[in-house]
């Protein structure tokens, strides 16, 4: 097990992509790069399961005596996600089906249905099998159940699994008709069997029924979760699986949080290096909350664009990883250890590169272990961050991303991800500790709380954020509608001293009364008790405040936003009851 302050080291493990006196090789460099922990098996099925009955372990056990002999600990996942071609064929009923009713071949990896009943059926045998063969093993340091979780389906068993969820969570057809507002469009169900997930239609969808499968789909797979945590957890190792993250993922983060040992997340910035990465790790720090987290994934030698794949700068790759290190993870892993010299992410570089350990990759990968060993002895240096409680939080709240990425809404270019990274990014350059908090927390620790635009919200969380202690800094389009994205009538926001008459999207920037811009977007707003800041060219408000409450109805600019938190993190903002100046 990882001593007392030391750091876990090393990356994802592919052994059987290579002949075995590779192996050897490999763990005399993952000595030499103080490499103490591999995730091994996470596509491994087709190698551990070759067809229908018959199972492979002996690469497996040779590989995990190996590494053990080399003081080298293994993090074992069921290896899930990629069913082999066998099991496709097999179970057909098991591969994919798209939103336009496509089954998917066999050819890529997440070939699966998670409600299907074959596939659940089998997930739990890999984890049975595991378990009793390796739970005992002194190598073992961990259980990675499957791998990024977010694959969808749209077939019959997601259909009558959708059904099942549906009837727990609304109760009767009355219920549902009237949540999702049925009566528009003549959509009134009469039968639960009527009711299929958001499939592909005319025009658009209904986006209380979109929302509600994105809910059900982040609870069915937390199930598959949960079925292998059950068998694995006898065997006294901590369990975990490896967060995804993107606008394509359908998983509660706050939800699975509370049913995993250890938070684990892959981080693969596509901008500034240092935000993105203090981005991903504050918020892995947050969804953890009193457990431990670590970075289970990171490009060891690339970095990525929307065009291309390109090398990372020299310094680069340590420089990211300390970022996480010093919010609090308790280590740092990479995909993968060895580049694969075939296959769909060939490309994707390794800790090893193709051309082997000669490289500027591998050197910094070993002065990076050397590094993490170093700090390790450490510990009060080791998480200077993670050991200071943030005054600051930003609200995240996946559903309320998952709600703004809608068809329906007035504007396509809202962006709940560049809303809640605004502020962070602000923030983390001024040198800030920040938080993220779900609406419904405690908020009572933070004398600032950061709502950007949270579209769906609950009463009980409209309730929470008004009883805030703190500054509540509020953006446009948040608090909308309800939990069901049923519009809540008459736009009136009292605990802001606010009503919102008219919502306008704005095509083109326009200048504010203190001369910066805006854009994006912009609200006509009633004063009911709030004063206005800042006002639009035509004098309405565009930022008002009613004691500690503020409200912004447009996007500012990085300078404008940047002024007006400077002004709200300001001491005499809460010592003199003047709130600052504007």
């Amino acid at each position: 097990m990882r001593a007392e302050g030391a750091m876990y080291f090393g990356g994802d493990y592919n052994p059987e992509q290579w002949p075995e006196h590779v192996w050897h090789e490999d763990v005399a460099l993952m000595r030499r790069a103080r490499v103490n922990l591999v995730t091994l098996g996470v596509f491994s099925w087709s190698s551990l399961q070759p067809a229908p009955g018959r199972w492979e372990f002996g690469w497996l056990d040779r590989v995990v005596d190996l590494l053990h002999d080399n003081d080298i600990q293994v993090n074992l996942a069921t290896p899930t996600a990629s069913p082999p071609p066998w099991f496709g064929r097999r179970f057909p009923d098991t591969l994919t089906v798209t939103a336009d009713g496509t089954r998917l071949s066999h050819g890529s990896r997440d070939t699966y249905c998670v409600s299907a009943p074959a596939y659940r059926a089998a997930s739990k045998e890999l984890a049975s099998v595991l378990a009793d063969r390796y739970g005992g093993h002194p190598a073992l340091a961990m259980w990675h159940v499957h791998n990024e979780y977010g694959t969808w389906c749209h077939c019959d068993h997601v259909a009558a699994a959708f059904r099942v969820w549906l009837r727990a969570r609304h109760g009767d057809l009355a219920t549902l008709n009237e949540r999702w507002t049925t009566a528009f469009w003549s959509q009134g169900y009469s039968d639960w069997d009527e009711i299929l997930p958001p499939r592909a239609t005319q025009w658009l969808p209904n986006p209380s029924q979109v929302l509600d499968f994105r809910r059900f789909l982040s609870d069915e797979m937390l199930a598959h979760f949960t079925e292998q945590r059950d068998i694995l957890r006898p065997t006294g190792r901590p369990i975990t699986t490896n967060f995804a993250f993107g606008s394509w993922v359908p998983v509660d983060h706050w939800k699975w949080a509370r049913e995993a040992d250890l938070i684990a997340v892959d981080d693969y910035p596509t901008g500034d290096l240092a935000e993105e990465s203090a981005f991903a790790a504050d918020l892995a720090r947050s969804w953890a909350g009193d457990k431990p987290w670590i970075l289970m994934e990171q490009a060891a030698a690339v970095e990525y664009t929307r065009e291309r794949t390109l090398p990372r700068p020299p310094g680069d790759l340590a420089r990211a990883t300390l970022i996480h290190i010093e919010r609090g993870s308790i280590g740092a892993m990479f995909f993968q250890w060895r580049a694969s010299r075939g296959g769909a992410e060939q490309w994707h570089h390794g800790m090893v590169p193709h051309a082997g350990p000669d490289t500027r990759t591998f050197r910094e990968i070993a002065d990076l272990g050397e590094t993490l060993a170093a700090r390790a002895h450490r510990s009060a240096a080791l998480t200077p961050i993670k050991d200071r409680a943030p005054e600051i939080a930003i609200i995240w709240d996946d559903e309320a991303w998952w709600a703004l990425q809608s068809r329906s809404l007035p504007s396509q270019d809202l962006d709940y991800l560049e809303a809640v990274k605004q502020p962070h990014r602000l923030l983390y350059r001024a040198g800030h500790q920040i938080a993220f908090a779900h609406p419904e927390h405690d908020l009572s620790p933070y004398r600032l709380v950061i709502v950007p635009s949270l579209l769906p919200i609950t009463d009980a969380a409209l309730a929470n954020l008004a009883a805030c202690r703190g500054a509540v800094l509020m953006s446009y389009f948040s608090a909308v509608t309800d939990e069901h994205l049923r519009v809540r009538l008459g736009g009136h926001l009292p605990a802001f001293g606010i009503t919102i008459k008219e919502h306008r999207p704005l095509a083109e920037p326009l200048t504010l009364s203190d001369g910066t811009r805006a854009s994006l977007w912009s609200e006509e707003i009633r004063l009911e008790g709030a004063e206005a800041v800042i006002t639009y060219p035509d004098g309405t408000p565009a930022i008002t405040r009613l004691g500690k409450a503020w409200y912004v109805s447009t996007r500012l600019a990085d300078k404008a936003y940047e002024r007006l938190l400077t002004c709200l993190l300001r001491p005499s903002y809460y010592s003199t009851g003047t709130h600052g100046e504007r």
